[in-house]
């Protein structure tokens, strides 16, 4: 049957009409296939010199080298990582901005008054990216040779023994060792771990909470002793200090991690290739010998388990503020 002329124009007008309903999601495959074609953010939300920071960067190189664009790290420090996590929040979820944040990503969640996004609902996982511990810390010249010389000296001096810490994550180390130990110490909050290393190392602070990355270069020179480690094995960089369990205060165990998220909704065909490609870094030999010089354990996840891990943390924060062992906003 030959086709009216009426029929040929309805069907000529529809054309357009479908080839641009079909043409954003055509244009969005060719985005994914061809992801990236220009330069990539990741914005690091704490200051330079971090554990955060030299890995992120180190790891910055090797996803440029094998993706074939750069990968600039932008570092916007303040309020506890929340400036720059906003910032992504906010950004396009197109694959060129991202953010590598730390276990106070969800904390935050229960310490910041009105955050101004969800750590878990406005942002997409990309990838686990290391675990690290902390240990407590005291100066060369502190009388405090073991955990159990600090703990005897606490209970004799009860709430007369200050312990610095930094941030919201040492803060929760202190308050829940205090907690397990039984003991009652007086936490000084500092700005930042430059500020409570000096008064640590000239003796004006008995103790302190810090990452292994800072405290490695302060063992070589000798100017801190480290009395017992956080996480819940002895470290592979510091294999002679206990765990606060096997120095006899048990349920204080805690390891901190960093991850790298982007905005929500962004396209899964470029996540799952971010998160391959950073698998495929951390499987290098000169990358995993690069992030021991830093202290840094790699310890990437697919996404699917990164994201599990998330939510396990948002319920442990929730029980920590309800115990009143995480720092006010």
């Amino acid at each position: 049957m030959t086709p009216s002329r009426r029929q040929l124009l309805q069907a000529t007008a529809a054309t357009p009409m479908a080839i641009a309903l079909a043409t954003p999601a055509l244009h969005g495959a060719r985005a994914e296939a061809g992801w990236p074609n220009k330069p990539v953010r990741i914005v690091v939300p704490y200051a330079p010199g971090g554990g955060t920071d030299v890995t992120t960067r180190a790891l910055a190189e090797v996803l440029g080298q094998k993706l074939g664009q750069t990968f600039v790290i932008d570092n916007r420090a303040g309020a506890n990582g929340v400036v720059g996590s906003e910032g992504i929040a906010r950004s396009a979820p197109d694959g060129y901005s991202f953010v590598a944040a730390t276990s106070t990503h969800v904390m935050n969640r229960q310490i910041v008054p009105q955050l101004p996004y969800h750590p878990i609902n406005d942002f997409t996982p990309i990838a686990m990216l290391a675990r690290y511990p902390l240990v407590l810390m005291t100066g060369k010249d502190s009388p405090y040779r073991t955990l159990a010389d600090l703990l005897q000296d606490a209970r004799a001096k009860r709430g007369q023994i200050a312990q610095g810490t930094s941030d919201a994550q040492s803060s929760y180390c202190a308050n829940n060792f205090a907690r397990q130990a039984k003991v009652e110490l007086v936490e000084v909050p500092y700005r930042g771990s430059g500020a409570y290393l000096a008064d640590l190392t000239g003796g004006h602070l008995p103790v302190a909470w810090g990452s292994t990355a800072t405290a490695m270069p302060l063992l070589s020179a000798g100017t801190v002793r480290v009395l017992a480690i956080s996480s819940p094995e002895r470290s592979r960089f510091l294999p002679e200090v206990p765990t606060l369990a096997e120095a006899g205060v048990e349920n204080a165990a805690f390891a901190g991690w960093f991850g790298l998220f982007a905005p929500a909704k962004l396209a899964p065909a470029i996540a799952d290739k971010l998160n391959a490609t950073i698998q495929e870094a951390f499987a290098d030999p000169a990358m995993r010998k690069r992030l021991d010089s830093f202290a840094v354990d790699p310890a990437p996840m697919d996404r699917a388990a990164f994201a599990s891990l998330l939510l396990e943390e948002d319920r442990r924060w929730e029980a920590a503020a309800r115990d009143n062992l995480l720092p006010r906003g």
